[in-house]
């Protein structure tokens, strides 16, 4: 999502060389269900990408949410989202990774200034500086390239090469490491569900459910026009204890499955048991210590290569590609039309100060949010439900950070390409 944000952004702001570099023979979209939240469609409606697009005809409108306790299912809390739009110029939706990630391209496509490369992939950075960044990339099936470019940017995830090869220069350590969660991600098609009245309301329903439980949750709304409803759950990570494969994936056993969510509800369990035999993956989710620093002359990273974040906020595609709007914003802005490295280095510098302590407050209220959400029986669990209580009854926060509405508001109304455009001359001025 970064790295296709990125290349539609630098176009859209009249860059005509933009080269980018892909592993895979080709993007074969997959995935499941994303969260639209308000501050992404403001940049995808910038770029063309939300009104009148097939993002958006497919996409539900999320109302409201639900949190109720897993094995009773038992109501917690419910919140209002009916006024997130006439409060923040766009709703809140829901809809199909695929869509989103193919509406970027789609649009990339139609500028002639983005060349994709496939099937090519980042083997080393022969300098970072001074001048012009030097890289040697590998297509599959042919011989190395040694390249050089005005800005190199990493927007290759959690296993970024581009990060390794910074830390390494910069001599910092900041390994990935486990989070001790995994996940498993589900989509039932409309037919499975249609005979089953309780589950048919879900499916109709404008509303994000999440059930949970101690050490576990499950979210789960309508995606791809009430057709699919997408599940993605958060449980312990132990079948990835002994495992070495670097993928993070594994094949999952619906058994397995089904044990780790014996004790919810029957809804749960039904739901659970539409699974089809040999369909059952699960991911596991890791993260990185805080990067005391992400730019190193004119090479930058983004999205999840610099700030990776647990699900539990619903904003890590957000993130990217705010980090690329502000990005482009910044470059843009930088004086000598981008001629001079130097100048460069202090505009990728100012992106960096622009983001990093938004998106880390988002990753650290995620992680809050997860250690919130899994609470087993005690006094905190109590304490908790109280405060579940308090938020229905006087409308007081939710323990559940995504779901407050003071947290919304926060990350709803944030306008980052604004803010860089107010911000940007101060920002560079300040640096050396």
């Amino acid at each position: 999502m970064g790295g296709l944000a990125s290349a539609l952004c630098f176009a859209r702001r009249g860059f005509k060389h933009i080269d980018v570099y892909e592993t895979a023979s080709n993007l074969g979209f997959v995935g499941a269900g994303i969260q639209l939240a308000p501050n992404m469609l403001r940049i995808l409606d910038r770029l063309g990408c939300w009104e009148g697009s097939q993002l958006q005809r497919e996409a539900t409108m999320v109302l409201e949410t639900k949190i109720v306790d897993g094995p009773t299912n038992t109501e917690l809390v419910q919140v209002d989202l009916s006024d997130v739009q006439s409060k923040y110029g766009y709703p809140h939706c829901t809809g199909h990774r695929a869509s989103l990630a193919g509406g970027l391209y789609e649009a990339c496509q139609k500028e002639a200034g983005v060349t994709f490369h496939f099937g090519t992939s980042l083997i080393r950075v022969d300098s970072f500086g001074p001048g012009k960044p030097k890289f040697t990339v590998k297509p599959r099936d042919g011989d190395e390239k040694t390249l050089e470019t005005d800005v190199l940017i990493g927007a290759d995830g959690i296993k970024s090469a581009l990060r390794y090869a910074m830390l390494r220069e910069l001599k910092i350590d900041a390994e990935v490491e486990d989070t001790g969660q995994a996940c498993y991600r589900i989509m039932l098609p409309r037919e499975q569900m249609e005979p089953f009245p309780e589950l048919l309301a879900l499916l109709d329903a404008k509303c994000a459910m999440r059930w949970i439980g101690e050490k576990r949750h499950i979210v789960a709304y309508p995606i791809s026009g009430h057709t699919i409803y997408n599940l993605s759950t958060c449980q312990p990570d132990t079948n990835f204890a002994a495992a070495t494969n670097a993928t993070y994936t594994t094949k999952g056993d619906k058994s397995a499955m089904k044990k780790v969510y014996d004790d919810f509800c029957p809804l749960v369990q039904q739901m659970l048991d539409m699974v089809p035999e040999g369909e059952v993956c699960e991911w596991r989710l890791r993260s990185h210590k805080v990067l005391s620093q992400w730019t190193l002359g004119s090479a930058t990273l983004l999205g999840d290569a610099c700030h990776p974040t647990l699900p539990h906020m619903a904003q890590g595609a957000a993130m990217a590609i705010e980090d690329a709007a502000v990005l482009a914003e910044v470059v843009s802005l930088t004086p000598g039309a981008g001629t001079d490295p130097e100048a460069l280095a202090k505009s990728l510098r100012a992106y960096e100060l622009l983001r990093k302590e938004t998106t880390w407050n988002r990753v650290e209220m995620a992680a809050f949010s997860g250690r919130t959400l899994h609470l087993g029986e005690g006094k905190a669990k109590a304490e908790r439900d109280q405060q579940f209580a308090m938020a229905r009854e006087k409308g007081a926060p939710v323990p559940d950070k995504w779901a407050s509405p003071e947290v919304q508001q926060a990350i709803y109304s944030h306008d980052c390409m604004k803010e860089a455009a107010e911000k940007f001359s101060e920002l560079y001025s300040s640096l050396t």
